[in-house]
């Protein structure tokens, strides 16, 4: 049957589901869509039009103020050097400690893979407290140290469940049989086999890794003073909070002057967020293609 006799024999409910169902997605799209535009553009126009709501689809009034104070503190370049360090550097530690690790446990002859991975997922439910957490990280010195940005998350073990799923479903047996066959170890074996038939997890994992580094907020504030080793994460929020004490200090010296800074805060605000978020924006397209098709093999037997 030809795709336009198919056409054909469709029926008016069939067409009038579809009709629905790409109105509901595109309903769906524009709404998960639209308020990254409109942060977008309202970081580039002029505050009080934002503030009226005459913003909603088009820019109005262009301004880069909130990009000239933002990109104007030095401090931004430093906290985008330690970001990119504590990215880069920990998605490089979490995949050498992940798949490995993952591929051991896929393994059915290696037999304390169930009691090690109970141990495993006891840690997602159970853990020692803040206090405890920070009173370790002193006695070890990580304390005001980069590395508490990259060991303590060395292993994700949501991300190793995934990835033991996958090497355990989606690699046949028989490839394994095949290459012990030829005189392949292990080692051998996930390096030269195993791996460049796993690119969609490896993607999707080490975007997973890349994101939480990369929004890593929690760890800059607790366990780190030295303003020099913070995160862009922790430089923005300076940032932010500056801007907005200055519009509350001109708005209690009375007159119009409290009004101008707030609305300036609010534009900075939004560049802000515009500046955290845009790198891993721009950087997804490219794994996009491994997202799906990672996060989904091996979660259905058969």
């Amino acid at each position: 049957m030809t795709r336009l006799s198919a056409l054909r024999a469709r029926t008016p409910g069939d067409i009038a589901f579809s009709v629905v169902l790409a109105i509901v997605c595109a309903a769906i799209l524009f709404a998960t869509i639209y308020p990254l535009y409109f942060v977008a553009i309202a970081s580039i126009s002029e505050p009080r039009l934002v503030a009226t709501g005459q913003v909603t689809f088009l820019p109005q009034n262009v301004s880069l103020f909130g990009y000239e104070q933002i990109f104007a503190d030095e401090r931004i370049w430093t906290g985008y050097r330690n970001t990119v360090v504590y990215t880069v550097v920990g998605t490089a530690l979490n995949m050498v400690v992940t798949l490995p690790a993952a591929f051991a446990l896929s393994r059915r002859e290696f037999r304390p893979r169930r009691v090690l991975m109970l141990f495993f997922a006891f840690t997602m439910f159970f853990s020692g407290g803040l206090i405890p957490q920070y009173l370790l990280y002193r006695d070890i010195g990580l304390l005001d140290n980069w590395l508490v940005f990259i060991l303590p998350t060395a292993l994700n073990v949501y991300n190793l469940i995934i990835a033991r799923a996958f090497f355990e479903n989606a690699l046949p047996e028989e490839l394994f049989e095949a290459a012990t066959l030829d005189g392949v170890d292990y080692f051998r074996y996930f390096l030269n086999i195993a791996l460049p038939l796993s690119k969609a997890i490896v993607s999707v994992i080490a975007l997973y890794y890349l994101v939480q580094h990369w929004n890593d907020f929690f760890t800059g504030l607790i366990f780190v003073r030295d303003y020099e080793l913070q995160p862009l994460q922790i430089v923005l929020r300076d940032i932010l909070l500056s801007n907005q004490a200055f519009a509350g200090g001109a708005g209690g010296a009375g007159g119009s002057g409290g009004a101008y800074g707030q609305d300036f805060a609010d534009q900075i605000k939004y560049g802000v967020i515009i500046v955290s978020t845009l790198p891993v924006l721009l950087l997804y397209p490219f794994l996009q293609k491994y997202f799906e098709k990672g996060v989904m093999i091996g979660s259905v037997k058969g």
